[in-house]
């Protein structure tokens, strides 16, 4: 078939599925990033228009259409460390696994201790030089050591100590980075039409922060809902070209 065959042809229901990859603005190798259960590109414009004041009945003697906006909008269903850290304008901070000794604390009976990692093992928990048992005092979450409202050797007020051995983590410090410029493209598979593949980039995509990230639902899976606004790529300069997004189709 040739290309000019392409152009002709009529048939073409859409229903696309496939792969969404991004990485930050001029980078050339995209990572996926993803199951994505939505994903769309919306278009703004502003209209102006010139009254036809030539005879009786009014009309419309001209028009002006501009596009003001260009938004991309995903919804996706994996919440790994990078989606999440573009979603919440935050900074990744990988931690390897360490130990901790003899840290101090306060205690105050029915309460958590919220430990800065995750992951821990092997807690030792002392009151003086005297090992706490974790038996009918105090319990080992993964958020921290709760201290029991009846616990027989802790009372409030005791100081105690507390260490510890803790896994490789990932910590992510939200609101501590500017909005991610990022480059994306979607390898789309058209499921109404034999799988066929269509391809969308996206130059130059300045991502916002979300809004909202879900702590606790009742029913179904969290998603990760983002947008950005396409923003011009000055690097494509030839004619013809778009500097903000192309789709190929075979």
């Amino acid at each position: 078939m040739a290309a000019t065959d392409i152009v002709k042809r009529i048939y073409a229901p859409t229903a696309l599925v496939g792969q969404i990859y991004a990485a930050p603005y001029g980078t050339t190798n995209l990572p996926p990033i993803g199951n994505v259960l939505e994903a769309s590109v919306e278009y703004k414009e502003s209209v102006e228009s010139q009254d036809d004041m030539t005879q009786l009945g009014g009309g419309k003697h001209g028009e002006r259409r501009r596009v003001t906006d260009i938004t991309f909008k995903a919804k996706l269903a994996d919440l790994n460390v990078v989606n999440l850290a573009r979603g919440v304008l935050g900074t990744i901070e990988p931690q390897n696994a360490g130990s901790v000794a003899d840290k101090p604390y306060t205690v105050a009976r029915g309460t958590l201790i919220p430990l800065p990692h995750a992951g821990v093992t092997n807690l030792l928990l002392k009151k003086g030089t005297n090992v706490v048992a974790a038996a009918g005092n105090f319990d080992l979450l993964p958020e921290g050591i709760r201290i029991r409202a009846d616990a027989i050797v802790l009372t409030d007020g005791d100081a105690i100590t507390v260490s510890y051995d803790y896994a490789d983590q990932v910590v992510i410090e939200a609101l501590t980075a500017k909005a991610p410029e990022l480059v994306i493209r979607f390898g789309g598979l058209n499921e109404a039409d034999s799988g066929r593949p269509v391809l969308i980039d996206l130059w130059r995509v300045s991502q916002s922060v979300t809004k909202k990230l879900a702590l606790l639902q009742a029913k179904g899976f969290a998603a990760l809902e983002i947008e950005g606004s396409l923003l011009q790529d000055p690097t494509k300069v030839a004619v013809g070209i778009s500097r903000y997004m192309r789709t190929t189709h075979v």
